[in-house]
């Protein structure tokens, strides 16, 4: 079987000697137009992997800033098939840039698992974190998605103990994703030393990349991660953005996206600064 774009893109990072920014947007936040706009744009802008998130009514695991993605998105009308027409476009013309859909089981179940791990692939999804789904729990999702080359992408927190994360290794793909601090996401950051040690237990575990989330807002705080993670994963700064420039500049403005891909590029160079290359 041929090589996933995610492990073709790590392989590739490993290749110039630099870990990867990988960026986080709900689908359809804050309409159609505009959030295709930007999920159109990030890959240019320097982002090596996209996750979207999925909008659903109940995002337990998520802060205020992606609950109120996810509920601008749901206001504005958006759907599971809008999220997956909006990969089946992105796919138009970007043929290489991994996407993970990211969200909760619920929507996945109404749709049902074996027909929604067909339209995923049909789309060109890459993976997908089900945050609410345990490996005990997953084998409905897991045997369709794994059929399809679907990668299922496991997460790590600080208190999961060893034993956990060797159970969590089995049938995990894609990559690892760390989750440096306990809680919801985008309320607060890890330290160096932590996000350290926890990227050292799971690579223990694990040959797939490390992939560290959860609080990472700035450039400075990317090229931290990036120094001993395979790639800094930021979420809520961006939709944060997202949110701010909506509110001041208005509904679809051509500007918010402007603002938003700016802002992916000053990310973007904490992955690079320290190598001396250039946003691909």
């Amino acid at each position: 079987m041929n090589a996933s774009r995610i492990a073709r893109r790590f392989a590739s990072l490993r290749g110039k000697g630099r870990a990867g920014l990988v960026t986080f947007i709900t689908a359809g936040d804050p309409d159609l137009e505009t959030s295709s706009a930007i999920l159109a744009g990030l890959a240019d802008a320097g982002a090596d992997v996209i996750e979207l998130g999925m909008p659903f009514s109940d995002p337990m695991a998520d802060g205020p800033s992606i609950q109120a993605a996810g509920q601008r998105a749901l206001a504005a009308g958006h759907t599971m098939r809008r999220t997956l027409d909006m990969v089946a476009r992105f796919r138009e013309d970007d043929d290489e840039t991994p996407i993970v859909l990211m969200g909760y089981f619920n929507p996945i179940h109404h749709m049902g698992a074996d027909a929604f791990a067909a339209e995923v692939r049909r789309a060109g999804v890459d993976g997908l974190i089900v945050v609410d789904l345990p490996p005990e729990e997953e084998e409905v999702l897991r045997e369709p998605a794994v059929a399809v080359g679907i990668d299922l992408i496991r997460l790590v927190a600080p208190s999961t103990g060893d034993a956990r994360i060797n159970q969590l290794m089995a049938n995990a793909g894609g990559f690892i994703y760390y989750v440096s601090v306990a809680g919801i996401t985008g309320t607060k950051s890890a330290t160096r030393a932590a996000i350290t040690a926890g990227v050292a237990r799971i690579r223990a575990a694990s040959e797939l990349p490390v992939a560290v989330g959860f609080g990472i807002r700035t450039p400075e705080q990317v090229a931290e991660v990036a120094s001993v993670a395979d790639a800094a994963v930021v979420g809520s700064a961006i939709v944060d953005r997202i949110a701010d420039a909506h509110k001041i500049l208005g509904r679809a403005a051509e500007t918010v996206v402007e603002d938003a891909l700016a802002f992916v590029r000053e990310l973007a160079a904490g992955v690079r600064a320290d190598r001396n290359t250039e946003v691909e």
